[in-house]
């Protein structure tokens, strides 16, 4: 008997256990920005499930998906991106929903040497001035937005006035618009920032119908925003047609889009609306989202989606976890996404993606501005920044 025992311990302790991948979901649930965070969790895990064939296994291996809650601090999200890495050997982690968290990560990452797919922080110096190789974004940047919001606002004789938060999502948004806009004939004649979680807008609004008051020609405010407060309402209660302003803002999450209801013409560009894309991919995230919630998918949804595949797509290439070889992998790649065909720029590991150029249009059985189609603006038509070096 005790032979038989010794041999089947050791038998045990020769065959490994099923091995595991771990995936670490570092980002936001709770606060302002929990429905983003939601939106972003859900587009995660049914991207891993749609590039893994429902398996949720790659190269023999189960995907294990932990989540971390930031709260949106940026302290807090550093800390637990320490611990996921050091602590739960994540092998990539995704994440988080704030740029501000999200620079305050970034040098995490290089400290354990692991990679980071940032989705869905927006700010352009995660893959600029305070990047470092191991980052990777699927979500656009602030370039990406503000490329193509200046290709649908912009033109000669166009004079704008800017509204945005007074922290790096806000004051990238604008710089990078601005540099965009230059090249369409367009200039910028006043800038506005306000605290993020600021409800009265009056005085900044006075400020932008003042300095936009005797501008002749084409006036548009353009609105950069996220989370509460509805600016774009409550400027739009003010009249600002008294001034000849326009009010112009880039898409959003459904629930912001009642606001655009308001304003039925109003042109922008969108990173994603779930009837605007034509592929695939698309076409599954939207009849399997109606299917298990009820309703569309919306604008966090996708871009988690995206950087489902793109952690399922990288570790399938690269046939490991080891980060040399997932980066390896990952500079260049084209994946799927809900959006068509993305790729990591070798340069800033930045997503390189189509974005579309909608105008506002109100639809009977449909609570918000619906934003249609303009056209597509393809990954060739944006030249977007190389801003890390």
């Amino acid at each position: 008997m005790r032979r038989i025992f010794a041999l089947t311990a050791v038998m045990a302790t020769a065959i490994p256990a099923h091995a595991e991948i771990t995936i670490a979901h570092v980002y936001g649930k709770t606060g302002p920005f929990e429905a983003y965070a939601a939106q972003s969790h859900n587009g995660l895990m049914m991207g891993l499930e749609y590039a893994t064939g429902g398996t949720m296994e790659v190269n023999g291996e189960k995907i294990v998906v932990i989540e971390k809650d930031t709260q949106l601090d940026p302290a807090r999200g550093k800390a637990l991106l320490a611990e996921a890495y050091g602590d739960d050997d994540a092998a990539i982690a995704v994440g988080p929903v704030s740029s501000g968290v999200a620079l305050a990560m970034l040098p995490v990452a290089e400290e354990y040497e692991r990679v980071l797919i940032v989705e869905p922080a927006v700010a352009d110096s995660i893959t600029g001035d305070n990047w470092n190789r191991y980052i990777f974004r699927t979500g656009r940047n602030s370039s990406q937005d503000a490329v193509a919001n200046a290709v649908a606002l912009g033109g000669e004789g166009v004079t704008v006035a800017t509204l945005a938060q007074d922290y790096a999502f806000g004051r990238d948004g604008v710089a990078a618009f601005k540099e965009a806009l230059e090249a369409t004939g367009a200039k910028v004649a006043h800038e506005e920032y306000v605290p993020t979680d600021t409800t009265d807008f009056t005085a900044a609004a006075e400020r932008i119908f003042n300095a936009m008051g005797d501008v002749d020609g084409d006036k548009k405010l353009f609105i950069i925003w996220a989370g509460g407060g509805n600016p774009m309402s409550k400027i739009n209660a003010m009249d600002p047609s008294r001034f000849g302003v326009e009010i112009a803002t880039g898409g959003n999450i459904l629930a912001a889009l009642k606001a655009y209801k308001e304003l039925p013409g109003m042109e922008g560009a969108t990173y994603y609306y779930y009837e605007i894309p034509q592929n695939p991919v698309n076409d599954w995230l939207v009849k399997e989202h109606f299917a298990r919630f009820d309703g569309p998918p919306d604008f966090f949804t996708a871009g988690g989606m995206s950087a489902g595949i793109a952690v399922v797509e990288a570790l399938k290439n690269a046939g490991s976890t080891d980060a040399e070889d997932l980066i390896a992998t990952m500079e260049g790649m084209e994946f799927d996404s809900p959006k068509g065909k993305m790729m990591f720029r070798a340069e800033d590991h930045q997503a390189m993606q189509p974005m579309y150029h909608f105008r506002t249009e109100i639809q009977d059985g449909k609570d918000y501005g619906v934003p249609v189609l303009v056209r597509e603006l393809g990954i060739d038509e944006m030249n977007i920044p190389i801003r890390n070096q």
